[in-house]
């Protein structure tokens, strides 16, 4: 959703004496990385800058994540809960999130296993773009598109003879370095699994 479209009057700021509960997420791993509160004017600015913007309890005045540390929050989206006054926020973190330097508030724990997707794409497009030497990736790259396409024509093959083997240990080898060498080609035509997962769910609509 675009965020702009998001309706403030619509929360309901009554029943916590003016502010409301906002959970943080990852958008691109779903981690959660905190909780804060906005009132009106601190949910106001967030919408009119793009910058998550929080009600200090401590400071009692307007917080916009990140403003001493340069470790701010983009605001992606925002959704209200059922109850209308409990709000999420998707937003992308320029930085560790926690001032402890983690990326979480929350203790470490095992991340969705869907967001390892976004975290392999993350580290294919870091791999483009800085072209380390040694990188796989990088010498990947280098030698072109069609040798990309090709590996992933192989990596295709190999799955699919391995699922015919009924050897499930090696199919899931072999789909592991399919989905690497498809992000690497996606990433190369200025592309990414988000283009692929947004496909996907348009197609289940």
């Amino acid at each position: 959703m675009n965020p702009t479209s998001f309706d403030p009057t619509l929360v309901d700021f009554a029943k916590g004496d003016g502010l409301v509960p906002v959970v943080v997420q990852d958008a691109a791993t779903a981690r959660v990385l905190m909780l804060g509160y906005m009132n009106r004017e601190a949910l106001a600015a967030t919408l009119a800058n793009g910058w998550v913007t929080f009600w200090s309890r401590a400071k009692q005045r307007l917080w916009t994540k990140g403003e001493s540390s340069g470790h701010t929050l983009g605001l992606v989206s925002v959704a209200l809960d059922c109850d209308a006054d409990t709000l999420l926020v998707l937003a992308q973190p320029n930085g560790p999130t926690c001032h402890r330097g983690c990326d979480s508030c929350f203790d470490p724990g095992e991340l969705p296993l869907m967001s390892e997707l976004a975290r392999l794409d993350s580290v294919i497009a870091q791999r483009l773009r800085d072209r380390p030497e040694g990188s796989y990736t990088t010498k990947l790259a280098e030698s072109g598109i069609r040798r990309v396409a090709q590996k992933v024509g192989e990596e295709g093959v190999e799955a699919a003879l391995a699922a015919v083997a009924q050897d499930e240990d090696a199919l899931v080898s072999e789909a592991a370095d399919l989905i690497y060498h498809l992000g690497v080609a996606l990433r190369l035509r200025d592309r990414s699994f988000d283009d692929v997962l947004r496909l996907l769910r348009e197609r289940h609509r």
